[in-house]
């Protein structure tokens, strides 16, 4: 057998052309010793490789750890490295660490998993606070029915006009991270089904007034299940009070005074109204509801001129969900079903013993019949004052035509006042009462069914 020596192997390397004769040589004579040459230089080129990747891999983990170090580093050494730096920049980084200090950190409640039976759409009616009521139900029957609820859309259409949205009055990131515990809260629908209720093919339909949550879990939940998207397009009172399952109870209280959080703008104006009216001394703030629309809904027009009585009756027969018409405003008022009248109302005040000298806030809209109708209790109470009267025109010139958000304003005075009369009881004395117990404020007022109590 031919054996092929290294020297000749060398010289034919350095020899161009003895070149071709050698390879051949090799193929007859030195294939074993090729193949041995190749598995020499490929593993040598494989490792090559592979050592080029571990020291960037190496590398790439010595510069994170380097960034974590030096982050820490700088959180402990940064203020003390600061204080040697010129003072526009050491001042600047106080007022950022106290505003770092001041904003409390939340934590989150852990999110509830649940099997998603459908998408429940809300439209709420009536003014601010039969919405607020409506939306607690709501929550409280997604909950139970296992659904995902839309944020609320709330009334533009009534007497009230109020263009706002649900983002305008209330903290809508609160709202849905506070309960997602117990529902999923969704902005908007996922875009396939938007698409399907955009074209109006979504179900719509008002639910039945003061129901059992039975009714939800057997007529609107088998609803839900085979259109995927079911709206309630009136919420009002559409919830029994009374007779539910505890742990449904405690859910509407945790939304109405935790979750519903109104914006920002509006809590701070409210803060604003408080802290005037304080510089003062205490205050009363009366929720003297002798506006047009409660007036026009309950039919009671004592003390209205004939004129004012037909614009009433009028109004009245304008809406068509409001179902009572013909009303015996005498009879009414006997039955305790009416709000008092403003000289009525001073002279509650009086013999209740409210100081003559005391500030009182009136938290309600436009009075009915203006001036002449607060005569008696501007005599009675001198130091009568509105948002209107204690703020500039420019502090209001946004919420101008939001009755809604106006009405926001009074809810947050009238959870501050020292003293809270109702005139009637209504959603607004309702809601406002209950609050006040929970956070236990002072001393309160209320009218139920013709007497008073407090």
């Amino acid at each position: 057998m031919c054996r092929v020596d290294r020297s000749d192997v060398k010289s034919n390397l350095r020899e161009p052309k003895r070149r071709v004769s050698w390879e051949m040589g090799l193929k007859v004579f030195g294939e074993g010793r090729v193949e041995k040459l190749r598995n020499t230089v490929l593993p040598h080129s494989s490792r090559s490789r592979m050592k080029v990747w571990m020291i960037r891999a190496t590398t790439t983990v010595l510069l994170w750890t380097c960034v974590v170090q030096l982050t820490a580093l700088g959180e402990t050494w940064g203020p003390r490295v600061l204080l040697g730096l010129p003072s526009c920049l050491s001042q600047e980084s106080a007022v950022l660490d106290d505003k770092a200090s001041a904003v409390p950190v939340r934590v989150l409640p852990p999110k509830r998993v649940y099997k998603n039976n459908g998408y429940l759409m809300i439209s709420c009616n009536g003014g601010l606070n039969q919405m607020r009521a409506a939306i607690c139900d709501m929550v409280a029957i997604a909950r139970h029915l296992n659904v995902t609820l839309i944020v609320p859309e709330l009334d533009k259409t009534s007497f009230w006009a109020d263009p706002s949205d649900f983002h305008d009055i209330f903290d809508i990131d609160h709202f849905i991270t506070s309960l997602r515990d117990e529902v999923r809260i969704l902005k908007e629908l996922p875009p396939r089904l938007k698409m399907r209720v955009d074209r109006g093919l979504a179900f719509q339909m008002p639910p039945i007034s003061w129901s059992d949550i039975s009714y939800y879990q057997h007529q609107i939940l088998p609803l839900i299940q085979k259109y995927k998207v079911v709206k309630l397009n009136r919420t009002d009172a559409r919830l029994a009070n009374n007779g539910q399952p505890l742990d449904l109870q405690k859910l509407r209280c945790r939304v109405n005074f935790s979750a519903l959080r109104f914006t920002s703008q509006i809590e701070e104006l409210g803060r604003r109204v408080i802290q005037l009216l304080r510089k003062n001394g205490p205050f009363l703030v009366l929720h003297l509801r002798y506006e047009m629309d409660m007036l026009a809904f309950s039919g009671c027009t004592q003390g209205c001129s004939d004129a004012e009585t037909d614009e009433l009756t009028r109004m009245r027969y304008a809406y068509p969900w409001w179902k009572e018409k013909r009303i015996d405003s005498i009879q009414k008022r006997k039955d305790g079903l009416c709000p008092l009248t403003p000289e009525e109302t001073a002279l509650t005040l009086r013999a209740m013993g409210i100081d003559r000298n005391i500030q009182i806030y009136i938290a309600a809209g436009e009075i009915y019949g203006g001036e002449r109708r607060m005569a008696s209790l501007a005599e009675a109470y001198p130091r009568l004052v509105r948002k209107e009267t204690l703020l500039e025109s420019s502090d209001l010139r946004f919420f101008q035509n939001h009755s809604s958000q106006m009405a926001a304003l009074d809810y947050l005075v009238s959870l501050e006042s020292d003293i809270f009369v109702p005139t009637y009881d209504g959603n607004m004395a309702k809601v406002v009462e209950g609050h006040r117990n929970i956070l236990g404020s002072k001393k309160q007022f209320c009218w139920t069914e013709g007497f008073w109590w407090g």
